[in-house]
């Protein structure tokens, strides 16, 4: 299991080979784990980390196995823990319990279902210690004696963005957070998203391929990077038209990896921004004519859905308990039908010479 961190180029600084080194994370091999690189080991474990960078920590000493430092060609065996240090202390937050409503899907003595509202924060963050869904889960579950309220990030296997909708899992004991954690890690849980993006895409289906990792000259989003680059993580998203209305279309996602703003990051790639995602361009007029009329409706559509327009719709995983599968749906949110249904209308309305 690992801990929440900062992000991993802060292990890259020269005084982190000054002594008084601190864990930030820490992660145990399973007995079953077959013979692997430390570098490989980690590459798919820790956010934001490339080989190079895991490299060069472990070249400072900053990567420990049974508390002794390893060389970036060490091979991680079962059972062994792996630490990784950083010179300053972990930041700690204090989880809050907050008596915020939550549109709670399904629930029982393992997990619940949450169908998250937009603009809602999964986890405390710097700017963001109060209102998130974690100080929510601590409310709901604070007499669950199994629900571990000091866990960095209780009952979180999985997350969406802070203006993305959509459904959650959340474990309610460790046993289901291992179990669950793992089928996301191993891409066997089943997700569908739903959104919208500007342009008209060539192909009725189609797979974005490209590295994602921090953007190199903003490091607040993520960029893309050839497959195979030094940069970013090994990334795959699967789409398909739903609906095409004019200079917008209705998209279907799946995902084969799970890297941070994935959907966002491709389809700003392939020049399709999701429709209002302002960190990736296109909360700007990307298609379309130069009537002032045109204009004016796609700034009132900016109102009707304030946000990127993203939705996690399906999800689907073994239970923990039951070994059954279980599948989960939710109707899109109103900001995105309203949206759409917007666009439908102009479509049709729309005079001849546009």
């Amino acid at each position: 299991m690992i801990e929440e961190i900062e992000d991993i180029d802060e292990l890259n600084e020269e005084e982190e080979q000054a002594q008084g080194l601190f864990e930030h994370f820490r992660l145990e091999a399973d007995s079953g784990q077959a013979l692997l690189r430390i570098d490989k080991f980690l590459v798919d474990r820790i956010p934001n980390a490339s080989r190079t960078k895991i490299q060069d920590a472990a070249e400072a000493g900053n990567i420990l196995v049974n508390g002794k430092p390893v060389k970036p060609n060490y091979k991680i065996k079962p059972k062994e823990v792996v630490s990784v240090m950083m010179s300053h202390p972990k930041r700690e937050i204090t989880i809050i319990p907050e008596n915020i409503p939550l549109h709670i899907v399904y629930e029982d003595d393992d997990l619940l279902i949450i169908n998250k509202a937009p603009g809602m924060v999964v986890h405390p963050s710097f700017g963001h210690y109060t209102g998130t869904l974690v100080n929510a889960l601590a409310w709901h579950l604070k007499d669950n004696p199994l629900f571990k309220e000091n866990d960095p990030r209780p009952g979180l296997v999985h997350r969406i963005d802070k203006d993305t909708s959509g459904l959650l899992v959340i474990a309610k004991t460790e046993e289901a957070k291992t179990k669950l954690a793992l089928q996301f890690f191993n891409k066997t849980s089943d997700r569908k998203y739903v959104a919208v993006c500007w342009g008209n895409l060539e192909e009725d289906n189609g797979t974005i391929i490209g590295n994602i990792g921090r953007n190199l000259s903003n490091r607040k989003i993520m960029g893309v990077f050839p497959e195979g680059s030094e940069y970013g993580k090994h990334a795959v998203t699967h789409y398909r038209v739903l609906e095409r209305l004019g200079y917008v279309n209705v998209i279907e996602c799946v995902l084969e990896t799970g890297r941070t703003h994935q959907i966002r990051a491709h389809f700003k790639h392939i020049r399709h921004p999701l429709f209002n995602d302002p960190e990736y361009g296109g909360n700007e007029i990307l298609k379309g004519t130069t009537f002032s009329k045109y204009k004016q409706f796609v700034q009132n559509c900016f109102a009707i859905c304030p946000r990127q327009a993203l939705h996690a719709k399906t999800l689907g995983f073994i239970h923990p308990t039951t070994e059954k599968y279980m599948a989960f749906d939710s109707e899109i949110p109103d900001d995105m039908q309203q949206l759409i249904s917007k666009w439908r209308n102009y479509v049709i309305n729309r005079e001849p010479e546009e």
